[in-house]
């Protein structure tokens, strides 16, 4: 503190004395940036685009013209015939399993039969039919391999 100042105070009121008193006039706005040797802004008041060379290469890529009419909606999707088949004995039967088969058959018979079947591969539309298709196949196979036969 000098005289009761704190030095960034002291230091404004030096560089306040030190200013000059003729400050030059503000520049007018400029669309140029200093140092750089064009503009990248033009005055573009009053002219028409269309003479505008640049406008023209930029919409050149776009086709403007509208669109005579929109396009049809899409079909609606069509579920496939085995997910029609719900019951137990339909997935039993889609499984094909039998006594002899061994824990590595089961394993392949569940993966060929989640190929077809696993919600996440089919149309939402027919998510519900195959989550319950594939808890059948699931329970189906699981009992298989707890209860072999044979």
């Amino acid at each position: 503190m000098l005289f009761g100042r704190s030095v960034f105070q002291s230091i404004l009121t030096r560089l306040d004395a030190e200013e000059p008193e003729d400050k030059p006039e503000p520049k007018a706005p400029s669309y140029r940036i200093a140092g750089l040797g064009a503009g990248f802004v033009v005055d573009t008041q009053g002219a028409d685009p269309a003479d505008d060379a640049a406008s023209r290469d930029l919409l050149a890529g776009f086709d403007l013209a509208p669109e005579a009419e929109p396009p049809p909606p899409p079909a609606p999707p069509v579920m496939p015939a085995h997910l029609t088949r719900l019951s137990e004995a339909e997935v039993a039967e889609d499984l094909a399993l039998t006594p002899s088969d061994s824990a590595g058959d089961l394993t392949e018979r569940r993966r060929r039969f989640a190929r077809l079947n696993h919600p996440d591969l089919v149309h939402p539309d027919f998510r519900t039919q195959a989550t319950r298709r594939m808890m059948l196949a699931n329970m189906l196979i699981d009992r298989a391999l707890r209860f072999p036969s044979g």
